[in-house]
Formats: structure tokens, C-alpha cells, sequence
């Protein structure tokens, strides 16, 4: 079982800017609890990002000496990835591909031909610079748009990535609209289908959704999955404003529940949970 920890989805909507120094003892925490990945920063347009303007000197502050986690970084074109490739502490690219073209112009300035071509030259670069390269199949369980989507489009793009040596996906439901029944669809056609491929779950949902979508993924083979603490971050596209991440501590306590083995240090989960309390503003 696989858990990728999100401070970076997490944060990166925020209006106040976190501090530096805050970013950094909370990732530190993060890397204490034992997650497969900690998606910890973004090297993209500081304008359109701007909480992640400081992602460099966050990675040249984290304490990795006594940490198995690896760090993932977000990249929106190769001048990005060429950025996030000069840093050895970075072991992950991860890369929005949208099967929805207007979003995907909306968030990465390029069409979906154009950023099949960036994903290709992105991908040299990482296998040059020892990197892997982790692309988000973005509005994969549908959009809001009325651009056309349906289970075959998305496995027919998966195909697509895996052609170009991807091989770890992981099916994003930017807007909250993925169900149980087009989870289970997808990941049960993909799975199978390619066995050399890590198919991963970067699931939002509403309070009450989140364990049917949880279940559908585990039952259909999914064992890899994005979680941010208490569910912060989400899409301001979504529909309801109660659409989030997917709850890392709701995460684990169906794991604990279906006797689900998890590897991780609760005690500094814990922790981590309470410095998440300070670091987040509160909702009033």
C-alpha cells in the first residue's frame, strides 16, 4: 500500500501565504510518519501559483537524513521540470495531463496535443536526470465543461502515456464527480490491462463520499492513493464547497478497519495531525 501526502495540493489554494519556515517544519513532520511520497511543492509560475513560489528553498530546508520518504514536485511544462530535476532531495515529477481540453488549457496554457508533446520531452528529461515522471490523468472521472468524456477516452489516453513509457498514472478526479460505479470501472479495465503500470486514486470528496470512494478503488486493485491531512485542498471548480482531498486520517482508519496492513509511525501522525491545525487557517 502506497500513501502520497499532499501538503502541496493542500496548500497551494491558500490566499495567506504560509511561511517558509512553516512549510518546512510541517513537511518535516510529514517525513517522520513513514508516507510511501510527500508531494511537497511546485516549481510553476509563481503568478499563478503564488503559495508555492518558495518550493526551492523549502527542499533545501527539509530534514530527509532519517526519512524513507521520497518528495514529488509538480511541473507545468519543461522549463519547470528542468528546475525541479536540479534537485537531488526530488525523486517524483508529477505532471496535470488532462483528458479535458479546456482545463487543460485553463491550467497548463497548452492544448491536450501540446501537452502530450511536453509529457514526451519531460519524460527524456527524467530518465536523462534519474527521475520519474508521475502523470495525473486530470478530469479523468469527467468535467465540467461538456467536453466529451467517457471511461473509454480515459483508458484510450492511459494507452496513450503508457506508449510513452509512463508508468505511473494516477486517475485524478479534479471536481469531485468521480462514484463508486465509474472508480470501479476504470481501475478494474486499467489494472488488468496493464500490470507493469501503478495506477493511483487522487480522489476529492465531499465528507460523506469519501469511504465509497475509498472502497471502490481498494476492491478494484488501486494500491496507490493521494491523501492530504483533514482533507484540506480541493478544486475551487468543484461544485460544492465541501469537496476536498481526500482525508488521509479517514484513509487509514478504513485500512485499520478492513485489516489492511500500513506501515506508518501513528504516534508522529499524530503530531503531524496537530502541527496541520496550526498551519492551516481555520474556517470561521
Amino acid at each position: 500500500m502506497k500513501i502520497i501526502e499532499c501538503p502541496r495540493d493542500a496548500m497551494q489554494g491558500l490566499d495567506t501565504f504560509i511561511p517558509t519556515d512553516a512549510k518546512v517544519r510541517y513537511i518535516n513532520s510529514l517525513l517522520k510518519v513513514g508516507f510511501d511520497t510527500i508531494d511537497a511543492g511546485s516549481f510553476v509560475s509563481p503568478k499563478a501559483i503564488p503559495q508555492m513560489r518558495d518550493t526551492a528553498e523549502v527542499l533545501r530546508k527539509l530534514n530527509l537524513t532519517s526519512s524513507q520518504s521520497k518528495l514529488l514536485v509538480i511541473i507545468a511544462n519543461l522549463r519547470g521540470a528542468q528546475d525541479a530535476v536540479q534537485f537531488d532531495e526530488v525523486s517524483y515529477l508529477g505532471y496535470p495531463f488532462s483528458i479535458s481540453e479546456t482545463f487543460q488549457l485553463r491550467n497548463t496554457n497548452s492544448t491536450i496535443s501540446e501537452s502530450l508533446t511536453q509529457v514526451e520531452e519531460i519524460q527524456r528529461l527524467c530518465t536523462l536526470r534519474k527521475k520519474e515522471l508521475v502523470v495525473y490523468l486530470s478530469m479523468g472521472f469527467g468535467n465540467p465543461y461538456n467536453d466529451p468524456w467517457s471511461s473509454d477516452i480515459a483508458c484510450a489516453w492511459s494507452s496513450k502515456l503508457y506508449q510513452l513509457g509512463i508508468r505511473i498514472i494516477a486517475l485524478s478526479d479534479t471536481i469531485g464527480v468521480s462514484n463508486p460505479d465509474n472508480i470501479t470501472r476504470l481501475f478494474s479495465i486499467l489494472i488488468p490491462e496493464w500490470t507493469d503500470v501503478e495506477f493511483g486514486a487522487h480522489l476529492h470528496t465531499t465528507p460523506d463520499k469519501w469511504e465509497e470512494k475509498a472502497a471502490s478503488a481498494y476492491n478494484s486493485g488501486c494500491r496507490r492513493f493521494d491523501s492530504a491531512i483533514r482533507g484540506f485542498g480541493g478544486c475551487p471548480m468543484a461544485a460544492d464547497k465541501l469537496t476536498g482531498n481526500m482525508p488521509t486520517e479517514n484513509l487509514l482508519s478504513y485500512f485499520r478497519r478492513q485489516k489492511i496492513p500500513v506501515e506508518l509511525n501513528m504516534e508522529a501522525f499524530a503530531e503531524a495531525m496537530l502541527m496541520a491545525g496550526e498551519i492551516f487557517p481555520q474556517p470561521h
